[in-house]
């Protein structure tokens, strides 16, 4: 399975790695830095080597890279790296180069406990947090006076059981239940406004402080709108394949119950819209009008809008009047943007001005694209809503509550 794990800053140093059937020179990771310098923002998931396969995830500032000698499906080898990442976040709140150096002990504890001679042992949240102690101050300290280390001396409650996500005798004072319903919407829009393509990337957050051993049923209004889905292992997958319900027996706190992918046009409605201009006057001026608006949001604010144009290599400067926020234009990488914030019904954000081009120019050698992000509060694009929550196995009534959001994943209008 996994040779060597290998963890790589920006800037293309090894600040950690972690061995375990044999050792493997950190050399190996050339292979990756090249493909990395070739390609930054494409670097290819699987790089084979005359002796290794080096399968990689890029999160954040940070990349994976896991080396294994024999072939392994590479899919469960990304998991388990996303999986790595998603831990170190749980426990130092980030994924950072200097969080990770920080807690460098923590680091190689969970690491030993996650994998066992190379292959996935514990990587569920709650058995993890029940072995290692998460780092605090006051744990730190107890430590460096009497040499104890963060590993628990006796095994979790749910390590052995058939629902190992889950430790036994959970209590809370308030037993409540919440669930964020996330879309994301990847969409280019040409410069007629027509769709040329859209989907949508949505999952369901979930933060479950229940007591005991509580067995929850939720359901959906529509559920025959997802085309691909992906479960957390608690979800019963007969249920759903039958009778499209998500029944599980929750992990405790914070975890992602599914992912799920809309790739019908029909469906995905385009939650905003934008008018633009963009032409040359004369051979040294150009002048650029560009207005946003919202379209099929259903009465709801559209927040934290952002607009970011990378303009043709003629352009030398933009002296742009906005309406409403501020806009920045970097005359290295010719990247023009606009942070618009909320949009207003009443008064539509417009951006316009003049735009210096290099003498001589005629013609742009290429129109720019629009890359677009917003956020929409309480609106499932799809049309998604769930439907109510069944709780079984324990008598309580607890707190329930969904809240809905939508934002732009990647979302490009052609100019």
């Amino acid at each position: 399975m996994i040779h060597s794990l290998f963890i790589v800053n920006s800037g293309g140093e090894v600040f950690l790695e972690k061995h375990w059937r044999s050792v493997v020179s950190r050399s190996v990771c050339e292979y990756f830095l090249d493909a990395q310098r070739a390609a930054p923002y494409d670097v290819p998931p699987v790089i084979a080597t005359p002796h290794y396969y080096l399968i990689t995830v890029q999160r954040d500032t940070v990349s994976l890279v896991a080396a294994c000698k024999q072939e392994v499906p590479p899919l469960f080898v990304i998991e388990f790296l996303h999986r790595v990442v998603d831990t170190f976040q749980d426990y130092f709140g980030d994924c950072s180069e200097s969080v990770i150096k920080d807690n460098y002990v923590v680091v190689y504890e969970l690491l030993d406990e996650m994998l066992d001679n190379g292959f996935p042992l514990a990587t569920e949240s709650n058995i993890l947090k029940e072995l290692i102690k998460p780092p605090n101050i006051l744990r730190t300290i107890a430590n460096t006076v009497t040499g104890k280390s963060n590993v628990s001396t006796t095994l979790p409650s749910g390590q052995l059981s058939a629902i190992p996500w889950r430790r036994s005798g959970v209590r809370y004072t308030n037993n409540e239940a919440y669930f964020d319903v996330i879309e994301e919407v990847d969409a280019i829009i040409d410069k007629s406004g027509s769709t040329v393509f859209a989907e949508i990337q949505g999952y369901i957050d979930c933060c479950i402080k229940l007591s005991g051993m509580p067995d929850l049923t939720l359901s959906f209004m529509n559920p025959r709108l997802f085309d691909d889905v992906s479960f957390h292992p608690c979800v019963r997958f007969k249920r759903w394949e039958a009778e499209r319900l998500l029944s599980f027996i929750p992990p405790d706190g914070n975890f992602r119950l599914m992912s799920y992918h809309i790739s019908s046009q029909s469906v995905v409605a385009i939650p905003i819209y934008i008018r633009h201009n963009f032409s040359i006057k004369t051979g040294e001026q150009g002048r650029l009008d560009l207005t946003i608006g919202p379209r099929n949001t259903l009465g709801r604010t559209v927040d934290k809008v952002k607009l970011e144009l990378t303009m043709p290599r003629c352009v030398l400067n933009c002296l742009l009047t906005p309406n409403q926020g501020k806009y920045t234009f970097d005359s290295v990488t010719k990247t023009l943007s606009w942070d618009v914030g909320r949009i207003d019904v009443s008064k539509l954000p417009n951006i316009r001005g003049s735009v210096s081009i290099t003498p001589g120019t005629t013609n742009i050698d290429a129109n720019p694209s629009v890359n677009v992000q917003f956020q929409i509060s309480q609106l499932a694009v799809s049309g998604l809503k769930v439907n109510r929550l069944d709780m079984y196995g324990e008598k309580y009534k607890p707190f329930k509550g969904v809240k809905y959001l939508t934002k732009a994943g990647k979302f490009q209008v052609r100019m």
